[in-house]
């Protein structure tokens, strides 16, 4: 019997810890919270100080026995879950639900799972502390308050299954508005002017590119600027100015700082980012992942400096230790660093040895010397008693300090782009030759769309959300589709270049891409109504300032200098009649409903608005005699863009198109996009394809290829009891991961060194009982889903049938 137990949060994190302890520890996980706020109803005791209701979910009361059993049968506890205040939590849960009151327990906790960190946490142990605790407790209860009681508002007034959060609707806010700021924004257009000069020295020409200092508004000054440049034989440099300048690194990652450093240059979403982090965490190879401090300790930095000073030389070694800036940083946890500064590389996943590289060189560059740069600027006359220069800069490397490991990138450049423009020797009044000039038509810039890496930089500078938030925050807004990852491939623009070479002046019309945008954030036709009715009805809770001062408050909470439900009553007593009188008031529309106008034929009402299915065009009101026609919008279209007559054109589908082998083909669009149907069954139509023009001849051809690609598909079937096409027929297929077998709507995996077209019956049935399939049919999803609607949710469209009912006209 061991006489130690030691809890800890995940699997991986108790097998690493298991091997720096001895036979006298026992180490299990607890898989995270093992209980949480009960998920019928509220789960808050409103009437008695905001009590938690805790519940342990029917999936964890296995582990829960186990764990209880282990605890019986061990001296001392050791509660070891993450140092934060989602860890800490889990350990008071542990603590109260395990009944470790009456049982000898320690807290630890480390920031890395190294054998020093591990025993030195066992030989300093404490008691959980209950402030971090109530700290945790206030967000959860808060944000459980925000959208229980929003989303019934949204179910009603919008749709169902909608939800609200705290921070997600902020976030949505954030790109919403981004979203309005690019489509009021207009383009202006100027005259970028550059020219090629020419310096001879001994014989040998000396290029120099340089650019005026100003742009010119429109294309009759950049005519007149670059007829003038003909008529001047030489040009003067005016100025040459050199100065020694210095770049210092960037400081040791954040939560925040790695989730953008690795989007930019390993292309990373921000929860695989996490993903990876905790893994290479719970290994034992980096130090704690979800932090806002960028300190560094004692250790970490004098192993960094001999590490520096073997590989590059002393002269490379400039120790430093950087301060935390970001707006209410949370307990005082150390950046992200390698816990064995020595390990350059590591073993694992490719993701993990990239990400574990960025992390390695970013903190070795932290304590590095400074670069030594000199920058030249060259000025160059044109005209007289004229303040238009022609300018030249120029950068040079001096000394590459920390630019021998690691160079920041930013949002604004691609991280590649780090090479310096190198000057020929020059000097003041030395005379230049003129080869070429180009006046080319720019446009200003519209804003850029959040990524995923630049969002969680905004909510950190509003101070909106901590270091464990920012994954889960931007993955929800996703999911519940209120926003979604964009590649929008750009439209053709075309600008002008005027070229003046020898003497002579072309005039160019030239082409580019414009708007193309690729991984970017854009709220859904969902996501902006929602937003919107939010921010009338709820503008505090949508406030960018209040979301940071109640991120504030948590903070005061952790440091025991605010009462958790005090916090809690004063926001409940302002928001709760806020939400009651939103249910209580009556709108004659859906909300983000648009009128668009009246069909032309039929003399109805056609309306753009958000249906349960998503965003739709209606035909008629519910007062007319026959009921509305329905129609969801296309991929590209938008509930506050749309047009009627792009909306009366969406009920031309589905579009009879003529007959092939004495069956009717018919074109229409459906959920995943323009289809031809025939014969019962769909085939979807290319990308170039139109279901509104596609011809009779076009969608037969892609019929016959359709059935060509199924014949090449087709290994070997073996009949059922209802035939080739029948549920008992066993079939093998050719696949995009090679042959599989198909049988009964599921997917059975066939080995690489099995002949697929030889295999048997008899051997296709042994693959099938030993072989788990991952398909899930079709009733197993249904029944998934039904799942996940709650009795509240059920409830509120119950209550809406009851309200259409009541309004409907009596017979």
């Amino acid at each position: 019997m061991q006489k130690n137990l030691v809890i800890v949060e995940s699997p991986a994190k108790a097998k690493t810890i298991e091997k720096f302890l001895g036979k006298d520890y026992k180490v299990m996980s607890s898989y995270g919270h093992i209980r949480d706020l009960k998920k019928k109803d509220l789960g808050i005791d409103l009437a008695n100080s905001y009590r938690p209701l805790y519940e342990v979910p029917a999936d964890k009361e296995k582990l829960v026995s186990e764990l209880q059993a282990a605890v019986n049968k061990a001296d001392v506890v050791w509660l070891a879950s993450d140092e934060d205040r989602e860890g800490e939590a889990i350990s008071w849960h542990l603590y109260e639900t395990l009944g470790l009151r009456d049982k000898q327990y320690h807290r630890i906790a480390f920031h890395e799972i190294t054998k020093n960190a591990i025993f030195h946490a066992i030989e300093n142990p404490r008691r959980i502390n209950r402030d971090l605790v109530n700290a945790q407790q206030a967000r959860r209860v808060l944000d459980r308050i925000v959208g229980f009681e929003l989303s019934p508002i949204l179910w009603r007034k919008i749709k169902p299954a909608l939800s609200a959060g705290r921070v997600q609707s902020v976030a949505v806010r954030l790109i919403t508005e981004r979203e309005r700021e690019i489509d009021a924004f207009q383009s202006e257009a100027a005259y970028r002017v550059q020219a090629t000069f020419l310096k001879k020295e001994g014989g040998t020409p000396y290029q120099i590119n340089a650019e005026l200092n100003k742009r010119l508004k429109t294309k009759e000054e950049a005519l007149e600027f670059l007829n003038r440049l003909k008529g001047i034989n030489a040009f003067t440099i005016d100025s040459v100015v050199t100065k020694p300048a210095k770049k210092s690194p960037a400081a040791p990652f954040t939560t925040s700082t790695l989730q953008q450093e690795a989007a930019r240059k390993l292309g990373f979403s921000v929860s695989q980012t996490m993903s990876v982090a905790q893994k290479l965490y719970e290994s034992g190879k980096i130090t704690y992942m979800r932090t806002d401090s960028v300190h560094l300790s004692s250790l970490a930095i004098n192993a960094s400096k001999a590490e520096i000073g073997e590989a590059y030389g002393k002269k490379y070694v400039k120790t430093r230790q950087f301060s935390t800036k970001s707006k209410g940083a949370q307990e005082a946890h150390e950046a992200i660093r390698p816990t064995y500064m020595n390990a350059h590389q590591t073993t694992g996943t490719s993701q993990e040895q990239k990400l574990y590289e960025l992390i390695w060189k970013r903190t070795i560059a932290s304590q590095m010397a400074d670069a030594e740069l000199e920058r030249t600027t060259v000025t160059i006359n044109i005209f007289e008693d004229e303040d238009v220069k022609f300018v030249s800069s120029g950068e040079v490397i001096t000394f590459d300090g920390f630019l021998r490991v690691y160079l920041e990138s930013t949002d604004d450049e691609p991280a590649d782009n780090e090479e310096s423009t190198l000057l020929p020797p020059i000097m003041r009044k030395d005379i230049l030759d003129l080869k070429e000039s180009t006046a080319t038509e720019r446009f200003t810039q519209r804003p850029a769309r959040y990524s995923e890496a630049s969002l969680v930089r905004k909510l950190e500078e509003l101070g909106i959300g901590r270091p464990s938030t920012y994954a889960p925050t931007i993955s929800t807004i996703q999911n519940r589709e209120y926003v979604e990852k964009t590649n929008i491939e750009g439209t053709d623009r075309e600008y002008n270049v005027l070229h003046l070479k020898k003497g002579k002046i072309t005039d160019a019309i030239k082409t580019e891409k414009t708007g193309a945008d690729k991984n970017k954030l854009k709220p859904t036709d969902t996501g902006i109504v929602v937003n919107d009715y939010l921010t009338e009805f709820f503008p505090r809770i949508l406030d960018y300032n209040f979301t940071a001062d109640v991120e504030k408050e948590f903070d005061y909470v952790a440091v025991g200098a605010e009462v958790w439900t005090d916090m809690i009553d004063r926001f409940y007593k302002k928001f709760h009649p806020v939400v009651e009188e939103a249910l209580n008031t009556h709108e004659d529309h859906k909300v983000g409903e648009r009128i668009l106008g009246i069909d032309p034929k039929s003399g109805k009402q056609i309306s753009a608005k958000i249906g349960r299915f998503g965003p739709m065009i209606q035909l008629g009101t519910q007062d007319d005699e026959e009921k509305p026609r329905f129609v969801s919008l296309r991929k590209g279209q938008s509930l506050g863009t749309i047009t009627i007559e792009e909306a009366i054109k969406l009920f031309d589908l589905p579009r009879p198109i003529g007959e092939y082998e004495e069956k009717e083909l018919t074109a229409s669009i459906g959920k995943f996009g323009p289809y031809i149907k025939f014969d019962g069954k769909f085939i979807s139509l290319p990308k170039d394809a139109d279901p509104y023009t596609i011809t009779q001849e076009e969608a037969i051809e892609l019929i016959e290829a359709k059935r060509k690609q199924d014949r090449e598909k087709l290994i070997k079937i073996f009949e059922g009891k209802d035939g080739k096409d029948g549920k008992d027929a066993v079939q093998i297929l050719n696949g995009r991961y090679g042959p599989y077998i198909a049988y009964k709507e599921k997917n059975y995996k066939i080995a690489k060194t099995v002949d697929a077209a030889a295999l048997t019956l008899k051997e296709c049935m042994e693959i099938i009982k030993t072989t788990k399939s991952k398909t899930k049919t079709k009733v197993e999803k249904k029944e998934k889903k039904k799942t996940k609607v709650t009795e509240k949710k059920k409830k509120v469209l119950e209550e809406e049938a009851k309200e259409k009912k009541a309004k409907a006209p009596k017979k």
